[in-house]
């Protein structure tokens, strides 16, 4: 047995005006889950303690709590001295049992034909990812776009997508999806992060069901838009002055003895809209010997396409990326754009390695820059931080270049999946709720490693929202500034 010490957050809406915390200890054994702490404190300190539990193995979803801030099934969470329990982001009935009947309620169910028949061995395997759903609404409780805007959720788009691929049923799916907010998602992942089944909702439901209204001639019209620019230039983004490739040789060469070789794939946002921070971001290569071939028939990597469902020309984008980096014999291909490394890394099948540039310069190993005279928090693009799973590698360079660096909690910008483009008023939302969190830092600028977050962040905070590449490299200027004298 063992003492613990833990937090538990008390709410009774008959009594309480507001949420507050208690705390307790109790007497364990060696790898007590938070379920049986809760159930000590329930048995020795306070019997009207109210919480859900049921199954105990992990199959029911019941428990469902946020342990330390991160919800988890309280039967399958070790328990851990000194832990915080609150109750997941939903409505509260009482202490950490929470409203989840209006949600469940809302889910679809299979609407038989007159002639239903069986499923195929396909359709089962087809069906199966999404069925493992234990419905506990851990992804509901954490979705951004679910604060801002009338959204059925994450678990009801899988639900919609499970029934659209069952012969049996005779809805449509498609079209009741669209009206429940399926362009409402920014396939920021955070679902997957948080759901104890690991389902993919936004590759395995989203995504397909933006598929299937593509082939129903449902895409938004801004998304439409999109894939016409794709397939008449081959970029995603209109120029709006020299472009990034236009600029630079195809091979840039370092200053001095070659570390690495590396291939780098552009991206449109860095082509042809923000160019500079790319433009920096070579001249840190070059600092640090690593040679960069950029071949400049590149095109766009085709993430907008797959996250809006518009995948037509997509293996002709496919092939002439891998075809642009395998004919130059590049084994390594760096990516500064967290959409365009999710995409090359998760959605092609590449005969070469695809790493962010923060991975790039771990590898190399980088000169160590002056360090700026500022405080910057950082900001996690989705696509990096959850489609890549790289979180330490840029505050590792960010804390090597500023004075000081400010922790922020991590939260989608707005600009992904589309909604930028297809629902403006939903990113601009989302984007203002990260404008607050920059706020509440009180760091003098925001860095990120992503264009589209760069781009979008900007437009709600009046503090400058800078590139890492470009930050690094206003280090290195200042070390040689100091090292001249001047």
């Amino acid at each position: 047995m063992k003492e613990m010490t833990f937090t538990i957050q008390r709410f009774d809406p008959s009594k309480d005006e507001k949420p507050h915390q208690e705390t307790y200890t109790v007497s364990v054994n060696e790898g007590a889950r938070v379920l049986d702490a809760l159930d000590e404190v329930r048995r020795r300190h306070d019997p009207s303690l109210m919480y859900r539990s049921c199954c105990r193995a992990g199959q029911c979803g019941s428990c469902a709590v946020r342990v330390n801030g991160s919800p988890a099934l309280a039967c399958m969470q070790e328990a851990t001295d000194g832990m915080v329990v609150l109750p997941l982001e939903l409505p509260v009935i009482r202490d950490l049992a929470t409203d989840i009947a209006p949600v469940l309620e809302r889910l679809a169910t299979i609407l038989p034909s007159d002639s239903p028949g069986g499923l195929s061995k396909e359709e089962v395997e087809l069906i199966k990812p999404l069925r493992e759903c234990i419905e506990c609404l851990s992804c509901v409780s954490v979705c951004p776009a679910l604060k801002v805007v009338d959204f059925a959720g994450p678990t009801a788009m899988r639900q919609e997508m499970r029934c659209a691929l069952d012969p049996r049923d005779s809805k449509d799916r498609i079209t009741e999806a669209i009206e429940r907010g399926l362009f409402a998602c920014t396939t920021c992942h955070r679902c997957v992060e948080v759901c104890p089944k690991k389902i993919k909702i936004p590759g395995k439901a989203i995504e397909k069901l933006r598929e299937r209204a593509n082939r129903a001639g449902l895409t938004l019209p801004r998304h439409q838009a999109v894939a016409e620019l794709v397939e008449r230039t081959g970029r995603s983004v209109e120029r709006t002055e020299a472009t990034f490739l236009e600029q630079v040789p195809e091979v840039i060469e370092p200053d001095g003895p070659v570390k690495m070789t590396i291939g780098f794939f552009v991206g449109c946002m860095f082509n042809g809209r923000v160019p500079q921070p790319a433009l920096d971001a070579m001249e840190v290569m070059k600092r640090n010997g690593i040679r960069v071939i950029i071949p400049h028939e590149q095109v766009c990597c085709g993430s907008p396409l797959i996250r809006t469902g518009q995948t037509t020309i997509l293996p002709d984008l496919k092939r002439k990326n891998i075809e642009a980096f395998t004919s130059r014999g590049i084994d390594i291909v760096m990516t500064m754009c967290a959409g365009c490394g999710a995409t090359l890394k998760n959605d092609y099948e590449t005969p070469f390695t695809v790493m962010d540039i923060t991975e790039v310069m771990m590898k190399a190993g980088i000169e160590p820059p002056a360090k700026l005279p500022i405080s910057a928090t950082y900001h996690d693009p989705c696509h990096l931080l959850r489609g890549q799973g790289i979180s330490d590698p840029p505050r590792h360079f960010l804390s090597m270049v500023v004075e000081k660096y400010i922790p922020m909690p991590t939260q989608c910008c707005g600009a992904g999946g589309g909604v930028r483009s297809g629902q403006p008023e939903e990113a601009a939302a989302l984007g203002k709720l990260r404008g607050e969190a920059i706020a509440a830092t009180g760091a003098d600028i925001v860095v990120t490693i992503c264009p589209f977050c760069e781009f979008h962040i900007q437009e709600q905070t009046n503090k400058p929202v800078k590139n890492l590449a470009t930050l690094l490299l206003e280090g290195y200027r200042k070390k040689d500034l100091e090292r001249s004298g001047d």
